[in-house]
């Protein structure tokens, strides 16, 4: 292969692709759109569009007593998702309510009943939603800067930490943790880790108990492809549920949940976290998703978010950085999920003149991120090649000088 690769280097390697195969599964409206936007909202698989039809058609006839089959879509959803991305076993994931309440939910019982004394360690640079969490406990917070790291959380340990939260992949740059060293060194500190899995999860191969993990969340309207808003998920070690107290108690919690009595009575194991009445449509289309990654394995989805992002990390140096472009993603793929980050002074205008103008669909992270998604069914080599060949241009010809402004709310 030349020095920078042809746009028939690339092709050649869709050829040869095994994944390419599942690219059939989606919705593809426009040939021409390059879509690189999969890291926040994935394309729609055509059986979760007939699933969602089939739940309708249900409702319709069935009304009330469709419920017979809808009351453990929760756990059952769970199970699928836990057992095919997260290595967990049966029982131990739910799919419930969002990342944000599912955060407060988990922070909460982790810390009950602990001296309130002892802080929490997170991450200047995580998302809005984990670090608004932590600020609302009550608690001291130790702030580390970076990627998470074992060398940070050990540091930390004379401090005495409670709990250790933190993201698996970093939602602006990229950067993959160490999953099993952070987790021992939060361990070794006395401290539980809760993990925040949204940029991880159907991106990379996860496994929560061969890591010796605690707790953890996550979304699945990203590489999941579960729609706009879908429900989140949570995941609780088998060994330490009952021992834990869901913070928000509700009747889908219950143990025995259609007695309607007086006090609750937590259910056994991760069920105690459900809360209110579950979305059904909405919890119905995150199962097709994950039977599509489960069927591709996420060793080869994870194999190939490397390779895509490779490519464009390569395409970068060789095409972006002389024209100010700098790699805000770290080098070794080893180090990334699927997505990388392209700092430059101008991003918000690149971004829009990217959708306006050049029919590729990336998106901007403040304050100097086109922050570029490959979801490893739905994006071809060529998809890389030609989004940033377009953005090459694009930079070159000055378009997006023609957008200068303040960003829109959604970005």
């Amino acid at each position: 292969m030349s020095a920078v690769p042809s746009r028939e280097d690339v092709l050649a390697l869709d050829a040869a692709d095994g994944l390419a195969r599942f690219r059939d599964a989606f919705r593809f409206d426009d040939p021409d759109v390059v879509y690189v936007d999969g890291n926040s909202l994935g394309r729609l698989p055509h059986a979760t569009a007939a699933l969602l039809r089939e739940l309708v058609d249900t409702w319709g006839s069935e009304l009330v007593e469709a419920w017979e089959d809808w009351i453990d879509l929760p756990v059952r959803a769970g199970d699928a998702l836990g057992t095919a991305l997260l290595g967990a076993r049966p029982g131990e994931t739910l799919v419930c309510d969002s990342v944000t309440v599912n955060l407060h939910k988990l922070t909460r019982a982790a810390l009950d009943g602990v001296e309130a004394s002892r802080p929490v360690v997170a991450w200047r640079g995580d998302f809005p939603t984990d670090r608004y969490v932590v600020e609302s406990l009550g608690r001291a917070v130790l702030w580390c800067d970076g990627t998470p790291e074992a060398a940070q959380v050990a540091a930390l340990a004379a401090a005495r930490p409670a709990l250790v939260l933190c993201s698996l992949v970093d939602y602006r740059s990229g950067a993959l943790a160490d999953l099993a060293g952070v987790t021992a060194a939060a361990h070794d500190a006395g401290a539980r880790v809760l993990w925040d899995l949204s940029h991880a999860v159907g991106a990379v191969a996860v496994d929560l108990p061969a890591a010796g993990a605690d707790l953890a969340v996550g979304c699945t309207y990203k590489y999941l492809c579960a729609g706009p808003g879908a429900p989140a998920f949570l995941w609780v070690r088998e060994d330490l549920a009952d021992g834990l107290r869901s913070p928000l108690p509700g009747w889908f919690g219950q143990a025995d949940q259609f007695a309607m009595g007086h006090g609750h009575v937590p259910a056994t194991g991760v069920s105690r976290f459900l809360a209110g009445t579950p979305p059904i449509l909405a919890l119905a289309a995150v199962e097709p998703g994950v039977a599509l990654l489960a069927e591709a394995g996420m060793d080869a989805v994870q194999a190939k978010g490397r390779a895509l992002t490779a490519l464009a990390v390569e395409l970068h140096d060789a095409w972006l950085e002389p024209l100010g472009f700098a790699l805000g993603s770290p080098r070794d793929a080893a180090r990334r999920g699927a997505h990388v980050a392209l700092r430059h002074p101008d991003a918000w205008p690149i971004c829009r003149a990217l959708i306006e103008r050049a029919r590729v669909v990336p998106d901007f992270r403040a304050p100097d991120v086109v922050r570029l998604g490959f979801p490893a069914l739905t994006t071809r080599f060529a998809d890389v090649w030609d989004a940033l060949d377009r953005l090459r241009a694009l930079v070159v010809a000055g378009e997006h000088e023609r957008f200068a402004g303040a960003a829109r709310r959604v970005t």
